[in-house]
């Protein structure tokens, strides 16, 4: 009996020594939030990137006219469809060259974004930044902070 009551003192201690820790490692954590998608509309390199892609629409668009104008103007069937296969294998290089270039611009702009929050929480002593889009309560918010460093 006497053993097993050293046992359960043994095991309270070291249980209360264990909440003291985690009660001390909590006060230590920190937790900030960020709009990640009111982050990258803001976003100068996204303005630029969508302004980019405008204009890369448009010269696709009137590419497309002047193929549809020159193949209009062929009256021989056999040149028509050359000129129609030769101006599709244009529109589709010009269509992946410009995809391709998109989601690698995209994807650095993306790292550049979660650097710029990354760097702005240490700054700030956060142990962990969340997307606010999943936090339902707490975490401070840095939104504004970011949006200001990536202007």
């Amino acid at each position: 009996m006497k053993k097993n009551l050293g046992l359960l003192a043994a095991t309270v201690a070291v249980l209360g020594g264990l909440s003291f820790n985690l009660a001390a490692q909590a006060q230590e954590f920190t937790v900030a939030v960020v709009d990640v998608p009111q982050v990258v509309n803001a976003s100068a390199q996204v303005q630029a990137l969508k302004k980019e892609q405008q204009a890369k629409t448009t010269e696709i668009v009137k590419f497309i006219e002047k193929a549809r104008k020159d193949v209009a103007a062929i009256t021989d069937s056999t040149k028509k469809k050359e000129a129609e296969d030769k101006y599709a294998k244009e529109l589709q290089a010009k269509k992946e060259k410009m995809d391709k270039e998109y989601a690698e611009k995209l994807k650095a702009i993306d790292t550049s974004i979660s650097q710029q929050i990354a760097a702005q929480a240490k700054q700030d002593g956060y142990s962990i930044v969340l997307s606010k889009g999943i936090v339902l309560y707490g975490g401070e918010d840095i939104t504004a902070k970011v949006i200001k460093v990536v202007k």
